[in-house]
């Protein structure tokens, strides 16, 4: 079965880290399957908004803030690659604040 769901997870990446942090995220994003590139600044993984499938990021202030639309299996494969690869490139534990990632 395929079910199609949302899925929305903000990660300790903060808004106010240099510049040098967030060109290291940048090339992650790159290097993440789907990578589709920018639409109006905004990064997207698969598709866009219209399409059945999509991931998008944005900075907030709760952080680096993803949303998509996928499968569970797909997602969950997704943004533990995501962390993992943050984790390694950024030098720092990558994870949700809620699951006490400072």
């Amino acid at each position: 079965m395929n079910n199609i769901n949302s899925h929305h997870c903000n990660l300790n990446i903060w808004y106010h880290l240099p510049d040098e942090v967030w060109s290291k995220v940048a090339a992650i994003y790159k290097s993440m399957p789907g990578w589709k590139g920018y639409k109006d600044g905004i990064p997207h993984w698969f598709g866009q908004e219209d399409d059945d499938i999509f991931i998008e990021a944005s900075v907030e202030p709760g952080g680096l803030s993803f949303y998509a639309q996928m499968n569970q299996s797909d997602w969950d494969s997704w943004i533990t690659r995501f962390k993992s690869e943050a984790t390694k490139v950024l030098d720092f534990d990558v994870g949700e604040p809620e699951d006490g990632f400072m």
